[in-house]
């Protein structure tokens, strides 16, 4: 048997004391690295729980302080938010909660059935959304949760068309078939949200996987993939991670830590800090950003897909902020945190006031552009909701198509079954009455 050899054995003496023999030479030296992970031997015990190697918090990437005041030594990004822009993004990050205010009332009146907030009720995940849609392609294809309109707003969805789909009216493109805020739009690479959480994880690095195999989007696009801290506690996170980082694909994961899963706080979601420990246990590159910092979330985003793209691989963001308002519109948050608490974290640090003092500051917005910006929003979106009350519903016959190139005998069997009712009860019951006549068409033919 010969005996084993060593990459530089040469430089390894050994002495012996006590009947051992002992490396003169430190152990991380003498001892080489340990396949496959390459990690050095160390001949002293040592626990982790940290991934910055001191025992000290990630930290979290900001450029302005909570006065809109940049902060020492970090890069504004001038270009992007010169006064011809800086106005659009602070109008989009406005209409947010001013779609909230709106359609959460319209849905207390019993006009619509059900709302899920896009920015937590003034002030809440605006300068997250906005600030990420501002570093993206147009054409980067998104996954989202459920706070995410801002994304597809930035990209011209239209009021009117984020009406059809809560209304669920026949203008909607998926023909009233989902509840009401999942949006989705192929024109503007917007994939249908799910109701399942996290689903849309794991999904996002099978896309992200298809656009690296097309040339024609190769190195151009990534798929990014939105979701709370509480959808990270699903195994779809470490499906979708481990996928993407493993058979490498751009895939931009994007991790809002608002600090509640619905009810649910964060310290009884995980034991740990936060979620951008865990991008390291894939070799993800992993940043943390100030979420109410909209110039740093867009420098975050901005810098993690262009490694996304250079990389070929996944890149993960964790963006900090707080959920002001309620879940949704089924939810009361007093029940679960003092109020105090919410008001608090309202005054003293909301991302539209801190970017609206940074504008003041550089003279490019002032109280009248503020008053007119406010009356116009919501008039616009008064407007829009109003008219998608009087439009009708989907034809009866759409509930039959769409899904199957053809028909299956079940689903023929059941559109005949609906005929037979609608000819008998249709013209004599007034309920069936009433509700035909919101139809488009009248709700026939439906066959």
């Amino acid at each position: 048997m010969h005996p084993l050899s060593f990459r530089h054995s040469s430089l390894l003496t050994r002495a012996c004391s006590n009947g051992r023999t002992l490396s003169t030479l430190a152990a991380s030296t003498s001892l080489g690295c340990l396949p496959p992970a390459h990690s050095p031997a160390v001949s002293k015990l040592a626990f982790f729980n940290s991934v910055t190697g001191d025992s000290s918090k990630i930290p979290s990437y900001r450029v302005l302080d909570v006065f809109g005041v940049p902060i020492e030594g970090a890069k504004v990004p001038e270009v992007s938010i010169a006064p011809f822009a800086s106005p659009k993004k602070y109008e989009h990050m406005q209409l947010l909660p001013t779609l909230d205010d709106i359609l959460c009332s319209g849905q207390r009146q019993g006009r619509i059935p059900f709302y899920s907030l896009t920015s937590y009720l003034k002030y809440g995940e605006e300068a997250t959304v906005i600030g990420t849609a501002a570093a993206l392609a147009d054409d980067d294809e998104v996954l989202s949760q459920y706070r995410e309109t801002g994304v597809l707003l930035w990209r011209g969805f239209t009021l009117d068309g984020i009406m059809a789909q809560v209304f669920g009216n026949h203008e909607d493109s998926g023909k009233g078939r989902q509840i009401a805020v999942h949006y989705g739009s192929k024109q503007h690479h917007f994939h249908t949200i799910s109701s399942p959480l996290a689903t849309q994880i794991s999904q996002a690095a099978g896309v992200g996987f298809a656009l690296k195999r097309d040339p024609a989007r190769r190195s151009k696009n990534v798929a990014c993939a939105f979701f709370g801290e509480g959808a990270a506690s699903e195994g779809d996170f470490h499906a979708g991670m481990l996928l993407a980082a493993t058979l490498p694909s751009p895939t931009l994961f994007l991790a809002r830590n608002n600090g509640f899963a619905i009810s649910t706080p964060n310290s009884q979601q995980f034991y740990g800090d936060g979620i951008s420990a865990r991008g390291p246990g894939y070799g993800v590159d992993t940043v943390r950003v100030d979420g109410n910092d909209v110039l740093a979330v867009m420098n975050a985003v901005k810098e993690a897909r262009r490694r996304c793209l250079e990389g070929g691989r996944a890149v993960l963001v964790e963006m900090m902020t707080y959920r002001i308002g309620h879940h949704s519109t089924s939810d009361d948050s007093y029940v679960y945190r003092e109020r105090q608490e919410v008001e608090d974290r309202t005054k003293n640090d909301n991302p539209i006031t801190r970017f609206r003092l940074f504008m003041e500051s550089r003279g490019w917005w002032n109280e009248t552009d503020e008053d007119e910006l406010a009356f116009r929003l919501r008039r616009d979106v008064i407007k829009a909701f109003k008219r998608a009350e009087t439009v009708k519903k989907p034809d009866l016959k759409d509930m039959f198509t769409d899904v199957y190139a053809e028909e299956p005998w079940n689903i023929k069997e059941q559109r005949e079954e609906l005929i037979a009712l609608l000819k008998k009860y249709g013209q004599v019951w007034e309920p069936w009455q009433n509700e035909l006549r919101t139809l488009k068409n009248g709700g026939k033919p439906v066959d």
